[in-house]
């Protein structure tokens, strides 16, 4: 395990560090305007949603590493305290990629870009028509976190319109995951593409309570078979199988396993857990547990 104290290292190699582990983050694809309607674009990957009565962004044109210079951005908010903060899918990575280029400050980004802007409704900076979902904005506090090379500035935003393309909407009228295709930024200079390939779901366990890790048997837990996730989902059920349902389904569904190998108590066990763990694959919990009960139901 490498240990690292990060005051002992040069800004730019920490700064390497938390974006290498820290990551995919989400991209504030940040359109600005200064005081003479100059407008801006630019990307920041220091960025999340953190409330949602009020609703609240806060993304961070931090300083650079290299020159400790500032962002337009970050100058921009200080004189306009508006901003709207477009979402980045794949259809536009490259292009947003483009506006990150470090032009002056009498460059506009729409143009270099070759992306569309287009004017809100209740701010002075301009929306990009090819982002998904555009949300206008205004600044209620800009938190300057140091005067150094690398410090961040946290732009606190409120949400005050949502701007959302149909064509990402579900029947429901909400954003579907698969529709949206958004990339996220990671380390260097990968990014991650939020698609079929990469997604997959986890149940929240927002009203149930689950049995926890410290009611798994000891001899699942210490299971060569089973990894620390499979165990996460045993000990999200919320009730163990009782003896009976796994009796049951043992007799029913486990009969051959059992017969095949009822000299060989060790390899049974073994293909148990293999066979639990194909059921946790599928999100079969309970089949799982009743599958792992029943070597000890003997």
């Amino acid at each position: 395990m490498l240990t690292l104290e990060p005051k002992e290292l040069p800004v730019p190699q920490l700064h390497r560090y938390l974006l290498g582990a820290v990551g995919p983050r989400p991209i504030a694809f940040a359109s600005t305007i200064d005081e003479n309607g100059v407008p801006n674009l630019a990307p920041f990957s220091f960025f999340n949603v953190f409330s949602a009565n009020p609703p609240i962004l806060i993304f961070s044109p931090a300083r650079s590493g290299r020159t400790n210079t500032t962002k337009d951005t970050y100058e921009n908010v200080k004189k306009v305290a508006e901003c709207v903060i477009n979402i980045v899918n794949f259809e536009i990575v490259e292009q947003m990629s483009l506006a990150s280029s470090p032009y002056g400050d009498d460059i506009d980004e729409f143009v270099k870009s070759g992306l569309t802007p287009i004017e809100s409704e209740k701010v002075k900076p301009f929306r990009v028509k090819e982002s998904p979902v555009q949300f206008e904005c205004k600044v209620l506090e800009v938190n300057e976190l140091g005067t150094e090379g690398g410090a961040g500035n946290l732009v606190i935003c409120e949400v005050v319109k949502i701007h959302i393309n149909e064509a990402v909407l579900d029947d429901d009228k909400m954003i579907d995951q698969h529709k949206i295709d958004l990339v996220s930024r990671m380390g260097g200079n990968w990014y991650c593409r939020a698609n079929e390939s990469s997604m997959f779901e986890v149940k929240k366990p927002v009203t149930t309570i689950g049995v926890g890790f410290d009611n798994i048997p000891e001899d699942i837990k210490t299971s060569s078979i089973l990894t620390g996730n499979d165990l996460g989902k045993l000990g999200s059920i919320v009730e163990l199988p009782n003896e009976t349902d796994v009796n049951e389904y043992k007799l029913i569904e486990l009969s051959e396993l059992f017969v095949t190998l009822e000299d060989e108590p060790a390899k049974l066990e073994l293909e148990l857990h293999k066979l639990a763990k194909e059921h946790l694959s599928k999100n079969e919990v309970e089949q799982a547990w009743m599958t792992l009960l029943a070597f000890n139901n003997q």
